[in-house]
């Protein structure tokens, strides 16, 4: 079964990190390459670190040499400085990727996105999201598989107020999202992690969206799948 090879951009994040470890958990893919800045502290017969400078993607071609290339980049206006430097990070960079990813021939592109992903919005964040969604479906990519989690559970490595207060009431408020709502529950990262990888595996081509009531369906194929 190992046969694949992946890349992996945006590793350091909190569905990257744990898709990170799907990837290389996995059965099928015998080389995993990761776009990082500076060093993660990781280490894997699998693994190779390939430190990126995202405003010279040109210069690393040879890395898109894969089956499947899985995009988990992403900021806040806060962290990035400015929305010009969130738009860099979250709307410029995937889409190069996925250019180069057209480019070399890659099977899968795979990217998170977000729910309430709009091109329409007024809403900066959701607006961006959205941008980026059209632009990447402009591309004609073999396979685009976009995913749209909710509030994302998880660890991260820096404190988000807003999405800490959330998952702080999510308990309260999660038993209510019946119906039309459940796209609104709570999603680990793990989850998605597990729904990305599942998606790859299925050989599907065309253009494709996963709201977050679709993604721990997709999580439960990627266990039974670890488990064999």
């Amino acid at each position: 079964m190992n046969s694949r090879s992946a890349l992996l951009a945006g590793a350091s994040g909190l569905v990257g990190t744990e898709l990170l470890h799907v990837l290389l958990e996995s059965p099928v893919y015998e080389h995993v390459k990761i776009f990082v800045r500076k060093p993660l502290d990781a280490k894997h017969p699998k693994l190779e670190q390939v430190i990126v400078d995202y405003e010279e993607l040109e210069n690393y071609t040879i890395h898109f040499k894969v089956h499947d290339v899985y995009c988990c980049l992403g900021t806040t206006i806060k962290k990035a400085g400015s929305q010009e430097a969130f738009r860099k990070v979250d709307y410029e960079y995937p889409v190069r990727l996925a250019n180069m990813a057209r480019v070399h021939g890659v099977q899968n592109f795979l990217i998170v996105s977000a729910l309430g992903a709009d091109a329409t919005s007024k809403v900066f964040y959701s607006k961006t999201k959205g941008e980026v969604e059209e632009q990447l479906k402009k591309l004609d990519l073999p396979a685009l598989h976009i995913f749209q989690p909710s509030l994302l559970l998880g660890n991260r490595q820096e404190f988000r107020l807003g999405e800490k207060t959330a998952v702080v009431l999510s308990p309260i408020f999660t038993p209510f999202l019946a119906g039309r709502l459940q796209k609104y529950k709570p999603v680990s990262a793990r989850s998605v992690a597990n729904a990305m990888y599942a998606t790859a595996q299925t050989n599907r081509i065309g253009t494709f969206t996963y709201p977050s009531g679709q993604i721990k369906d997709l999580s439960q194929q990627t266990l039974v799948e670890l488990k064999r």
